[in-house]
């Protein structure tokens, strides 16, 4: 008997060894959230409500940690380094949709080395023009600069950023020939605008919103598939001419690749919660996030829809740059 139940003691500490240790009980220790973006941005405002509700939900501090530079490359590559234990989470966005063919030689695969958990938020861009430019519709704004190639200006964010590059998928899905400007910074490109030294550029709500209310700029077209109830008479590109154009910013949640599923599934389930509280919805709402949330399935399948479309812009225009 001594034997049977040595044996039978033995099976059930091998069982227990084969379980990840942190994953029998997640968290037992403070979680990092790697945000590849600066303190106060859309993302970063995110990240730590979320972080906020998810200390209360699972009792573990969860750190918001700011890597921000060469496009969110810096921070992709740390998180893709770091242990596959839960204990890092890494927010992807639409730059590593773009950067995956932008920039030459990354020494991470974003598709490959971590595995989706959630897509937490999309946020629309708006096509907003300096009074002076004589269009007050996507499609005279299109007329005209067919009417006068390499007349108008359009600015950005800076070279391969989001905004620049829904810039450049307006160009082309337009036909248009216009010169294009970038800044260091959405501020500098969004105080160009307002000084009338470029004509047009695509800018998140949040901070496009109060200029155009003020009457500084001119809204022409919103880049999502509906229109935004923050400005509800302002169109879509889409019904303005060019169909099923959509070209939105979007946050997700993600692990190192090798987490366990069982780890995955509770942040799966607390950052839903956190993100469908009034409170959090209320506060990205005025940002101009919408929260979007789902499965992990259904967030790998988002991600490389968005990795297929912006890769496919890139390869058309030649576009490339290095770290």
């Amino acid at each position: 008997m001594r034997a049977i139940l040595l044996r039978l003691s033995l099976c059930l500490c091998a069982l227990a060894l084969s379980v990840p240790a942190n994953a029998a009980k997640y968290p037992i220790r403070p979680v990092h959230i790697i945000v590849g973006l600066t303190a106060g941005s859309g993302v970063d405002i995110m990240a730590r409500m979320v972080a906020q509700k998810l200390a209360e939900s699972l009792g573990q501090p969860f750190i918001v940690e700011n890597r921000p530079g060469a496009g969110s490359n810096i921070a992709t590559r740390y998180a893709a380094s770091q242990e596959p234990d839960g204990y890092t989470i890494f927010i992807s966005t639409i730059a590593n949709a773009i950067n995956a063919t932008l920039y030459k030689n990354l020494p991470f695969d974003t598709l490959k080395d971590f595995s989706p958990v959630i897509l937490a938020a999309t946020s629309p861009n708006l096509l907003i023009v300096n009074p002076s430019v004589p269009a007050k519709t996507v499609e005279e704004l299109i007329a005209y600069a067919k009417a006068n190639p390499g007349k108008l200006t359009v600015g950005s964010s800076g070279v391969g950023t989001a905004p620049q590059m829904t810039a450049v998928l307006f160009r082309e899905r337009a036909g248009i020939k216009v010169v294009d400007v970038p800044f260091k910074g959405g501020p500098e490109a969004t105080s160009a605008l307002l000084g009338g030294q470029i004509d047009y550029l695509f800018a998140i709500a949040s901070t496009a919103l109060p200029h155009i209310k003020a009457g500084r700029v001119r809204a022409l077209g919103i880049t999502s598939r509906q229109r935004s109830p923050l400005l509800p008479d302002v169109p879509t590109i889409g019904e303005s001419g060019l169909k099923n154009f959509e070209a939105v910013t979007w946050f997700g949640f993600e692990v190192p690749k090798g987490t366990p599923h069982s780890i995955i599934d509770v942040l799966n389930k607390e950052i839903g919660k956190a993100l469908a509280t009034p409170e959090v919805k209320d506060k990205l709402a005025v940002q101009g996030l919408y929260v979007a949330g789902g499965t992990p399935e259904q967030f790998d399948h988002y991600m490389r829809a968005e990795f297929d479309k912006w890769g496919t812009l890139v390869r058309e225009t030649g576009m490339s740059m290095t770290e």
